[in-house]
């Protein structure tokens, strides 16, 4: 078998494969980078929602529990026994 013959035709259809193979993927490869980019943007903005909605969140709790920890330190200063200076319950009644 004759190897420049060979190197002739397969040189010449590897270029024209190639070739073609580049002008047919490369507006496929270019519509998928723009697809993947609108995906990798609504995921972001999806992200940034919830992480907004997230901190809502513990902003509520924390002012509830700021509330709950007044309410604590009121009803904890209400019931102090007379001793310390507090009004609690009068003598002879029980702490229920």
């Amino acid at each position: 078998m004759d190897w420049e013959a060979l190197v002739a035709l397969v040189v010449p259809s590897l270029f024209i494969v190639t070739a073609g193979g580049v002008l047919i993927l490369r507006p496929i490869a270019a519509k998928l980078g723009t697809l993947l980019d609108a995906m990798a943007r609504e995921k972001s903005s999806s992200v940034l929602e919830e992480t907004r909605r997230l901190r809502e969140t513990v902003e509520t709790m924390n002012e509830r529990l700021t509330l709950l920890e007044e309410r604590q330190d009121f009803t904890e200063r209400l019931i102090e026994p007379r001793t310390s200076g507090g009004t609690g319950p009068a003598e002879g009644e029980e702490n229920r």
